[in-house]
């Protein structure tokens, strides 16, 4: 299973918006055959996997299968993977965690168990969780994994009060920024950073078959019409109650604008509502690069499940904070998070904070599912 894991960590930037699956199959104590799943609409994990063992010349009939996610058992682009492996005839198939996707959740266990083969369930079923939290989110609480990016100095501070910001950060901590640009869904900004840095957002750093797409929070739509990210397919434009000439103008150059005010303080989006959206557009993960405004809004609505913080050794002395917020009066009162990685890159720090409790629900679904499906 730790190798199927690999695998499917190995496809991080492919599949979306399905989930990343690695599938190992073993035969005689060895491991035979291999898989990943690829683009959506192509082969998934296990069909891959067979077809490796079969141009080897080898047979699955008798051996265990090991998957990372239970095999899909209804007909979407591609075939089901239950059919293939009852097909296949193998002894056993192991799977990390049951697919909380309601069109499956366990149906392929039961379809593979009604064949007669034997199925295990929760094998490093957290680690599995950790490569697909996305796809896991948004098939349990509606919504996509949501982190933000931050670069800051030892003083916590993202840029000089005049919002020069570039660069805070060495190169080889803005490199490791895209690969978490490349493994989401989409790439989340506001329009004061666009504005102001007129960026692209897009991959360019690391290899990728694909680009995430690009959304501005933008209330009354006022990108610049020189504004790169208009150049980018499909851009998604989140405003409030905006001038409806306006909208016209952006939909002619092939911006999608999303209405979704805030019901309390029509001026502003609805970030909930973004998360709702986005989800049901099949994003499963939002990186989020904004300025302290759109962090702050994002945070005080709950949406912020990680927070992916690059820090630089250096001090600015004043400038601008990280996220706006509100402040407290007593220390209980204090949003709680988890520090669950550190690492050097470069000359910076990078650290990975998260929402423990929302962790946790993601966890406690896949464990309550395991369990129902483990006899």
């Amino acid at each position: 299973m730790a190798r199927a894991l690999e695998l499917a960590e190995s496809g991080l930037y492919v599949p979306t918006p399905n989930p990343r699956v690695g599938c190992v199959i073993v035969k005689d104590g060895q491991m035979v055959a291999e898989g990943v799943t690829q683009a959506a609409g192509h082969a998934h994990a296990e069909v891959m996997a067979l077809r490796d063992l079969k141009q080897k010349g080898g047979s699955a009939e008798g051996a265990t299968v090991y998957v990372s996610l239970e095999p899909c058992s209804h007909h979407g682009k591609t075939p089901p993977c239950t059919d293939a492996l009852i097909h296949a005839k193998p002894a056993r198939v192991v799977i990390a965690h049951v697919d909380p996707y309601p069109a499956v959740s366990g149906r392929g266990i039961a379809a593979l168990r009604s064949a007669g083969i034997a199925v295990s369930v929760g094998v490093l079923a957290k680690e599995a969780l950790e490569i697909n939290p996305g796809f896991v989110s948004r098939m349990v609480r509606g919504k996509p994994y949501v982190w933000a990016k931050i670069a800051a100095s030892m003083d916590r501070f993202t840029a000089l009060p005049d919002g020069q910001s570039q660069w805070i950060t060495g190169a080889e901590a803005r490199a490791d920024g895209h690969h978490w640009r490349a493994r989401s869904c989409l790439v989340l900004t506001g329009i004061g950073t666009v504005k102001a840095d007129n960026p692209l957002l897009n991959v360019r750093a690391i290899e990728t078959h694909r680009q995430p797409r690009r959304a501005v929070i933008d209330p009354k739509l006022e990108i610049p019409d020189n504004a790169k990210l208009l150049q980018t397919e499909g851009l998604i434009l989140f405003a409030a109650n905006p001038d409806e000439g306006r909208v016209t103008q952006l939909t002619s150059k092939e911006a999608v604008v999303v209405n979704v005010p805030d019901q309390n303080n029509p001026d502003r989006v609805d970030m909930n509502a973004v998360m709702q959206w986005l989800a049901e557009y099949d994003i499963n993960e939002v990186h989020v690069e904004a300025g302290a405004g759109i962090n702050g809004a994002l945070w005080r609505a709950g949406c912020i499940d990680e927070l992916i913080l690059y820090l630089a050794p250096t001090f600015l002395g004043h400038g601008l904070p990280m996220l706006d917020i509100p402040g407290i009066d007593q220390l209980s009162e204090a949003d709680q998070l988890s520090f669950i990685d550190h690492d050097n890159v470069g000359q910076d720090i990078r650290i990975r904070a998260r929402k423990f409790d929302r962790w946790q629900e993601l966890v406690e679904h896949i464990e309550s599912s395991n369990a129902q499906h483990a006899l």
